[in-house]
């Protein structure tokens, strides 16, 4: 590094406590042609972190594919669109909120479902349905309870109160989350097509509108703290984590829009990770402008706040507009009606940088390309480590006497149990358009006065990433596909949170890139894109990373809601039928790790072609009336499927089909496979469809009676087999 004589050079903790490498810091002064002040430090800080400029992750994200005929708006914006007929389109995005999460964890997760929320309605969509993905570290850690807790309380209690149904989601335990939990929330909203909103600023000299709440001191600094790992001091980063107000939020939605039916915005920008800072810069970005901003006309709640103060904060609740100026007092009067802060703040320029003024002072000038396209983009070193051999188990290393207690004790195991506890503290009903409730394949919105619905989703399995992050990318993106068809919904497109451990170590970057790599040929093949999504790294703790989770959101359309398919089992004598064959592939199962407390075997492979064979065969079936019932078999195999589809319908199952490894065909994790109830009536209708399509399609049993029956194996009775199910995540809460 160049040895410049520098104002910092005897302070290079100041830099580096601002997330920023030294060799970052020069070219800092060599695009400003001077060294940064205070003030300025904070912004390229804020704006060069991982958390906002993607300098890690953003050459590897450019090669997911990113349009589709349905898609409207792709990555780049606050949240991805897609055309769902009529007119109207789905407005969706997910993001993370896990250092704020572990460290305050019902503020952390309560403001991380208000940013997506306001990620979504900045766009002019109206909020419909919450979903979220969940990680925490062993369930009987002592921290386990404390943090499962505070989410769940914290999702709930500003979902409930904003009035959004929280719908779905998923949660999942591993020793590798015991320091750093990941919470990842989404949202999905509905818009009329012609009525879409952006971020981009236009037109010199139109006024920029700070609106919403006041700015205090709450979250400085909280997207760095975001882009770096914990360590043993990390409680002490409590005051970066931001305070919500969901009360405040309800009226931001309501007011902006009501605005956006006036026609008096130009572009809007939600104030999230970086507050203004980030805000008004990617604005002036998008818009290729430039912004003068007065920062003492920003609403303050605290006294004496200073330039630095004001740009880095995170209070929650806050948008930044560029208005019409000829509707400026309109929108002045919609804001005072709903008892909101509306400022003019500062106003489009033709210079093409950011000046901050405060007092008549100038406080930075910075020019915006040196922000934004001068960030650094890093192509890291990696290394992708060789998969974990798949293992091959034998019949005889396990006794089919033991399958059924087996069963039970799988189904309590809290990554296999009853979510009830969690969704039963989410009002999922509110606003009375709730079609599928939580604890099926996906949750099922109506879009309002129609007799159409969204199907979504959102799943990935960590375990099968860490052992193999290619397959595992692919799982990621097909496990929710498999789930918005079980629903009888056409997969549209996907959002994504990827969640690594630290970038700058070549084995962390080689999960990354095999990840991206699994997802992308997922998504060509399924013709299932990605127009949203965010990237959290650094998630470790005294250098030990979280196993590599690239969490996924599905939204599908059901253009006919008479087609909505849940995985309860509804009546006497139907035959229960599998689609997809079953090779044994017990390696990383669910089966081995909660029975033999073992992490071995390989993950299970993933044939595209017959992955879109045997879900384009099932949306066939559905879409034909052929099927009562449908469910996709996932973790835990086969049988752990068959008993959430009978304990939700409260109906036993014959199971008839012989096999000489029955712990093989009954737990294996093969892919690509669903369990769908057929009528007598539809059987052969069914089987012609799956052998015109070259899918496999084998009856397995017949529903009826309260027990799920295994020729030559035994019985269990569905009421014990709920009580079990229903006591797994509840007993964490007990601890």
């Amino acid at each position: 590094m160049t040895n410049h004589n520098w104002q910092f050079q005897t302070e290079q903790s100041l830099v580096e406590k601002h997330g920023l490498k030294l060799d970052e810091f020069e070219k800092i002064v060599e695009g400003l042609g001077r060294e940064p002040n205070l003030t300025e430090l904070g912004i390229f800080s804020a704006m060069w972190n991982e958390h906002c400029s993607y300098k890690s992750s953003k050459f590897w994200l450019k090669k997911l594919p990113t349009s589709g005929k349905r898609v409207v708006q792709g990555p780049g914006e606050n949240a991805g669109v897609i055309d769902i007929d009529d007119g109207d389109v789905a407005v969706f995005k997910m993001e993370s909120h896990n250092h704020p999460s572990f460290l305050e964890p019902y503020q952390g997760a309560a403001t991380g479902v208000g940013g997506i929320l306001r990620d979504v309605f900045t766009m002019g969509a109206r909020p419909v349905a919450n979903l979220n993905a969940l990680r925490f570290g062993e369930p009987n850690h002592p921290k386990t309870k404390h943090l499962l807790s505070g989410v769940v309380s914290g999702i709930g209690g500003y979902g409930n109160c904003i009035g959004v149904p929280t719908v779905g989601g998923e949660v999942n335990f591993h020793p590798s989350y015991n320091g750093n939990i990941l919470v990842n929330a989404m949202t999905v909203g509905i818009a009329k097509k012609d009525k879409i909103f952006y971020s981009a600023a236009a037109g010199i000299g139109n006024p920029v509108v700070y609106v919403g709440s006041k700015t205090g001191r709450d979250g400085i600094h909280g997207a760095t703290m975001a882009s770096a790992e914990f360590d043993e001091d990390s409680e002490d980063k409590k005051p970066t984590v931001q305070v919500g107000d969901p009360f405040t939020e309800k009226l931001l939605l309501e007011a902006c829009l009501e605005l956006m039916k006036e026609e008096a915005i130009i572009s809007i920008q939600d104030m999230g990770a970086a507050g203004l800072t980030s805000s008004s810069i990617e604005m002036a970005s998008k818009g290729d402008v430039g912004l003068e901003i007065d920062l003492s006309k920003v609403p303050m709640r605290a006294k004496n706040m200073s330039a630095y103060e004001l740009m880095l904060s995170e209070s929650q609740e806050r948008m930044l507009m560029v208005l019409d100026p000829s509707k400026e007092e309109m929108a002045r009067d919609i804001f005072k009606k709903w008892d909101l802060e509306f400022e003019v703040i500062g106003k489009v320029t033709d210079t093409k940088r950011l000046i901050l003024m405060k007092n008549s002072k100038e406080e930075a000038s910075i020019p915006i390309n040196i922000l934004v396209e001068d960030a650094p983009e890093y192509q890291r070193d990696y290394i992708v480590q060789e998969p974990s051999p798949i293992k091959e188990y034998k019949p005889e290393d396990f006794d089919q006497n033991n399958l059924l207690n087996d069963l039970n004790t799988m189904i309590m195991h809290p990554d296999l149990s009853s979510r009830k506890w969690i969704w039963e503290q989410y009002d999922h009903m509110v606003m009375a358009d709730t079609v599928v409730r939580p604890g099926s394949d996906a949750a099922v919105v109506r879009v309002h006065g129609t007799n159409k619905g969204l199907a979504m989703s959102t799943d990935c399995s960590p375990v099968y990433c860490k052992h193999n992050p290619y397959e595992g990318g692919k799982h990621a993106v097909v496990e929710t596909w498999r789930n918005i068809i079980a629903s009888g919904a056409l997969p549209i497109a996907i959002t994504d949170c990827m969640n690594f451990g630290n970038p700058e170590k070549p084995e962390i970057m080689g999960q990354f890139v095999e990840c991206i790599r699994g997802m992308g040929d997922a998504c060509s093949k399924l013709n299932y894109p990605v127009v949203s999504g965010n990237v959290s790294l650094y998630n470790e703790t005294n250098g030990e990373g979280i196993y590599p989770t690239p969490a996924i959101g599905g939204v599908g359309l059901i253009q006919d809601l008479s087609n909505v398919k849940t995985l309860s089992l509804k009546e006497d004598g139907n035959f229960l039928c599998v689609v997809g064959k079953t090779a044994n592939h017990l390696g990383i199962s669910k089966y081995i790790s909660i029975i033999q407390s073992k992490e071995e075997g390989g993950t299970p492979e993933i044939n595209l072609d017959t992955e879109l064979r045997n879900g384009n065969f099932v949306m066939d079936a559905i879409n034909q009336k052929l099927i009562a019932s449908a469910h996709d078999v996932g973790e835990g195999g086969i049988l752990v499927a068959i008993s959430e589809m009978c304990m939700s319908g409260n109906l036993g199952i014959t199971i008839e089909i012989e096999t000489n490894f029955p712990h093989g065909y009954f737990f294996a994790e093969d892919q690509s496979r669903y369990l769908l109830e057929v009528s007598p009536n539809n059987y052969d209708a069914c089987q012609k469809l799956a052998n015109n399509n070259n899918v496999h399609f084998e009856k397995i049993g017949i529903v009826g009676g309260d027990k799920i029956s295994i020729k030559n194996i035994g019985d269990q009775h569905i009421s014990a087999l709920k009580r079990s199910f229903e006591t797994g995540i509840k007993q964490i809460s007990q601890l």
